[in-house]
Parts: C-alpha cells; structure tokens; sequence
C-alpha cells in the first residue's frame, strides 16, 4: 500500500543544512562513491546505496546500441541514468556528487560518452548553479538506456533540453535529490523511482480530461487528486517539482513531494505548495528572502536551503 512520506524527523534532517554553503559542501561529499562492479539493470542494484572505490572501477562491459556497440565503465553507466532520470544535469553538480569531487574521473567519463555520442555538454545563459555548463543525454543515449534495459520500465528517462527558463530550474533537481536521497537511505529506506513534475502533469491532466460530465467537477477533482497522492487547494491541484518514490525499512513504498522555490514565488503560491504537503527549498540566494514570506504571512513551514 502506497503512503505518503510522513516520517516526523525528515526536518530535523535538514537544520545542518540550512547554514552556509559551505556546510552544504561539506555534508555533499559524504554522497556515496559510484564504483562497483559489473554493471546492473537499474531494478536489480540499489541507486544510491555503498560502493567500492572508484578506481577499481576500470572493467567495462559491452552494450549493443542501434548499429554498433559500446564499451562503457560502470561509472558511465550511471551517469547515463542519472542523466536520463533528471534530463539535465550541470557538471559541477555530477564532479561533486556523483563522482565524490573526482572531477577528472567524471571529465573522463564524460569524454567518452561524448565520443560515442551518448551524452551532450549544453550551456544555459544565466544558469545561477555552480556552472552553467550541463550534461543531457543525446537521442542515441536514451535509446541505449531503454534498450540495455539500464532503468526501471517504471522510470521515465529524457533526453535533450527544453526551454532554457525550464532547464534552468530543471538543472538544480539532481542536487535536490542527491541531499533527499541520503536521508531515506540513512533511515534505512531505498529509493526506487523519481517523477519529474512533467511526468505527474502529462497523466494528471489526461486523468482530468477524462472527467464524467454528470459528475460534480469539484468531488471529481478530490477524486482524481487522490489517484495520484495529490491534493486539492483552493480548487487548484498543485503538483510538485519532484516526487521520490522510496522503499522504507518496512518494505512499505512511501512518496516524498518536494518543490524548489524561488524569489519569484507569491505569497499565494507558496502557501499553496505548503498546504499541499510539499516540503520547500530554496537556493541560498533566495533561502532567506522566503523565509521572511513565510514568517511574514504566518505559512505554515519550514523552507530548506539547497
């Protein structure tokens, strides 16, 4: 039975980053090394869980792609997933944690993915993360990952950019997830899928459109939100940036919802992202700004810095 993510210490989690950028830093180089051996499908390893150094990590295995095929490391496996998971992900992000700061082991990785056209480094004008230089998968990278079967068929994957407003925003949820990823690991959970906010809308809206005629719109929407362990605020459904869909030390799969705002965020908005369930966070720039709003119009939670 599916049950949203209720666990009362998750805050608590978070007080020791909500302090400088440099305690954030410092907490990110603890994420996991992406060593291992012999590559997985994706259902049959753990995304997140301990590895072995990565400089053991030197076999490569042999995939088959559309006409040709290709000798990649474990560690260029994953960064693939990764990729394809958050569609797109800014290179200083990936060095610090993905690759625990061993920058010239994600440079090669990246190298060579990007010889074998399976990954493309963008730039987005404007970007406010560590770098604007970002890593998205190329279309035969995403072919490559559903066709070795290297994710989930749960997990949806992307390839290319979008918008540059979107990628900009899109670009900061890696490092959002590899923070909320450490803790339901810590508890003892594992994480089994992300759901980008695109995925939640595309079946949430077709959901809607589907709606009986001689029902009342507003108990079909309660209905339709409940579906997908949304709610309804202010007749609106507010969806989130990110959902993380875990396995708890129960076996019970739990889903966190989680939203990154920013300065631009009315008063409204935010309070409806709150009342939603949504846990916030904000980039350092915009963390203290928000949390003003918050005290400010008495909104009700807590905002993280990310």
């Amino acid at each position: 039975m599916d049950h949203p993510f209720n666990i009362p210490d998750f805050a608590l989690s978070f007080r020791r980053r909500e302090g400088t950028a440099r305690d954030i830093a410092e907490t990110s180089s603890d994420s996991p090394d992406r060593g291992s051996s012999r590559a997985k499908p994706e259902r049959d390893r753990e995304p997140n869980s301990a590895r072995s150094n990565r400089r053991s990590d030197g076999a490569r295995t042999i995939y088959r792609g559309r006409n040709r095929e290709y000798s990649l490391r474990d560690s260029e496996v994953r960064t693939l997933t990764d990729l394809g998971k958050f569609r797109v992900v800014p290179a200083d992000d990936l060095a610090l944690l993905g690759y625990n700061g061993e920058r010239s082991q994600m440079e090669s990785d990246v190298r060579n993915l990007v010889r074998h056209r399976l990954l493309e480094q963008r730039k987005i004008e404007g970007h406010s993360s560590f770098s604007t230089k970002v890593l998205t998968l190329t279309k035969d990278g995403h072919w490559l990952l559903e066709r070795a079967q290297l994710v989930s068929h749960r997990q949806a994957t992307y390839h290319g950019l979008v918008k540059p407003k979107e990628a900009r925003h899109d670009a900061d949820l890696y490092r959002l997830f590899q923070q909320v990823a450490r803790d339901i690991e810590a508890s003892g959970g594992k994480v089994r899928r992300v759901v980008l906010d695109f995925e939640l809308k595309k079946d949430l809206y077709k959901s809607l459109s589907r709606m009986r005629p001689d029902k009342d719109p507003r108990y079909e929407r309660i209905f339709i939100a409940n579906q997908f362990d949304l709610k309804v605020v202010d007749g609106k459904i507010p969806i989130p940036d990110l959902r993380v869909e875990y396995e708890d030390d129960c076996r019970e799969i739990r889903r966190l919802d989680l939203e990154i705002a920013t300065r631009d965020y009315r008063p409204q908005g935010l309070g409806e992202k709150a009342k939603a369930g949504f846990h916030l966070f904000a980039r350092q720039k915009d963390h203290a700004k928000l949390r003003r709003v918050l005290d400010t119009h008495e909104i009700t939670a807590r905002i993280f810095a990310l």
